[in-house]
């Protein structure tokens, strides 16, 4: 599993900044959880809560060297859970493809959705996370969510124009 931050964003009505985004390797299964600051307390908490609650503990966990990745408290965290933790090469995060593409589809959707103040982007990442788990993988040829629950998700578009899935989870 890969975790990463997302830049520093404007400050939003909640009080996010941040972007904690995390990825399963082998289904592409993403989440993408506001943060108001990327300390690694809140990184910490933000892993028990959004991600091992839901999917239960990693075995590897891939980041890159930021500090609080490499932080005393998440080190003890990964220690207590027996999950291995790895790193991106120093000075190279782009190595982290999957983790990178999934930022840039981030980004790219926030640009076309936030409203002109930049104030509500934190709302809109659940449709963004959507649109992600909904579209195939060119690896896989299959989506996230096929992966994950072994069926499609069904979109508001299918249920608006009638395409209702025969293989919704």
């Amino acid at each position: 599993m890969a975790l990463d931050i997302l830049r520093p964003f404007p400050v939003t009505i909640k009080g996010n900044r941040y972007v904690l985004v995390l990825m399963d390797y082998f289904t592409k299964w993403p989440e993408a959880i506001p943060i108001p600051d990327q300390e690694a307390l809140t990184v910490a908490e933000e892993l028990v809560r959004s991600w091992i609650s839901c999917y239960g503990v990693p075995m590897i966990l891939h980041s890159d060297q930021g500090k609080n990745f490499n932080s005393a408290l998440f080190t003890e965290l990964c220690q207590l859970l027996g999950i291995l933790k790895t790193r991106t090469t120093a000075l190279h995060p782009e190595s982290d493809v999957m983790v990178e593409r999934l930022n840039r589809m981030i980004l790219n959707h926030l640009s076309l959705f936030v409203s002109r103040n930049q104030t509500d982007w934190d709302t809109h990442l659940p449709l963004s996370l959507l649109a992600y788990r909904s579209a195939e993988d060119e690896v896989t040829g299959l989506t996230p969510a096929e992966m994950l629950y072994g069926g499609t998700l069904q979109l508001p578009c299918d249920i608006l124009f009638g395409r209702l899935s025969e293989t919704r989870p």
